[in-house]
């Protein structure tokens, strides 16, 4: 079946079809990936992404056909370029960030990706395709072992609850003993600590003699590094 407007080729021959299914295809398997793994997308957004971009670069090698001619060119990467920039937001609504938390990153990367996929499968680029559609199985499958191990050697978080009586100048020597036994202070809060042996109206009553009132203090640390933490604990307990 092939459809021709003065003399020009509509691009709506079997041929095309073919790559949308090939589009189909690939992009559903990304999608039931997805869908297995429970996530935000899955096997309904993958495939229509995928298509989807399989018919802007079907529009965009075919569609404008019948209007070229001596004055007339045509380009045919501007449609096509973009795809791109549309499914960046629909990747951007699939991440979610909460305080340093960052997720839906890969699930975005996979969209991002299969829109590629469908475009390549659109253009004809039917092994590009597939082959990209294995390599992202090899990225999120063959290489969780290396990530398993890199995540045991990288660095990990502890945290470090310190307290002790306020105006006597201890902050500034707990964190020299942190940094010396190796350990990076990511995140560093204080406030002041319950004082079970000095009560509310024992503060009152110091306020009205003008007496100082010492208070306690904790400060709450979020080390990172591999030095040795019980080593680090009696150091500060010295202190």
């Amino acid at each position: 079946m092939r459809i021709e407007a003065f003399g020009e080729p509509t691009g709506q021959g079997w041929a095309q079809i073919a790559y949308l299914a090939i589009a189909l295809g690939l992009s559903l398997c990304i999608g039931a990936e997805r869908e297995a793994q429970q996530k935000s997308a899955g096997i309904r957004t993958y495939p229509l992404v995928g298509v989807g971009a399989a018919l802007f670069m079907l529009v965009s090698k075919y569609g404008f056909t019948d209007v070229l001619g001596d004055h007339v060119s045509l380009d045919p990467s501007r449609v096509a370029a973009q795809i791109v920039t549309g499914v960046g937001f629909i990747g951007g609504g699939l991440i979610f960030v909460r305080r340093d938390m960052v997720r839906g990153l890969t699930t975005a990367a996979s969209v991002w990706l299969t829109a590629a996929i469908g475009a390549s499968a659109g253009a004809g680029l039917v092994v590009l395709a597939t082959a990209t559609t294995a390599m992202y199985f090899v990225v999120l499958y063959a290489l969780h072992p290396v990530g398993r191990v890199v995540s045991a050697i990288r660095p990990t978080a502890t945290g470090l609850r310190v307290t002790y009586l306020d105006r006597i100048g201890v902050l500034r020597e707990v964190l020299n003993v942190i940094t010396a036994r190796g350990f990076l202070i990511a995140e560093l809060s204080t406030a002041r600590a319950p004082d079970a042996d000095h009560s509310e109206h024992d503060h009152r009553r110091d306020r009205e003699l003008g007496q100082p009132q010492d208070h306690s203090v904790q400060v709450t640390v979020e080390l990172a590094g591999r030095g040795d933490r019980e080593a680090l604990a009696a150091a500060l307990s010295e202190v």
